[in-house]
């Protein structure tokens, strides 16, 4: 595995909060609204396409992934998402359907415009999962 990631996840504020950490740890920030991703990739009932889809924060060896959720905003408990980059499809699949036994599959893994594969899923602890294999990997 390449990097296990803290995802934050806010209700309207994603933006505002990650320009704050920038300012704490420097580096170099990423933003990608809902506006830039295919139509296709919105979730339905979108209300405010300017909302942070994905942003990250990279300082060092400092990761920091954060999002607005569209779903009108997380509660205590799920406003942090581990997500996981793996190396390879066999990897992905194999720790999706590891981490999901028991749990509740939010997003089958799938092709995306930013990744090979990526998936969604609370395991059988309530920990919310990303996992991504990217575009650019071999």
């Amino acid at each position: 595995m390449k990097s296990l990631t803290p995802y934050l996840m806010f209700k309207d504020n994603a933006r505002e909060a990650m320009e704050f950490y920038k300012s704490c740890f420097g580096g170099t920030l990423e933003v990608m609204t809902f506006a830039d991703s295919p139509e296709e990739m919105q979730p339905p009932g979108l209300k405010d396409k300017n909302q942070v889809m994905h942003a990250c924060l990279t300082s060092g060896d400092l990761i920091l992934m954060a999002s607005d959720d569209p779903t009108g905003g997380p509660d205590m408990g799920n406003h942090i998402h581990l997500s996981v980059n793996c190396e390879s499809v066999g990897q992905i699949d194999k720790l999706f359907v590891a981490l999901s036994k028991d749990g509740n599959v939010i997003m089958p893994l799938t092709e995306t415009f930013w990744a090979k594969r990526f998936g969604m899923l609370v395991d059988q602890y309530g920990f919310h999962w990303m996992l991504n294999y990217p575009l650019e990997s071999k």
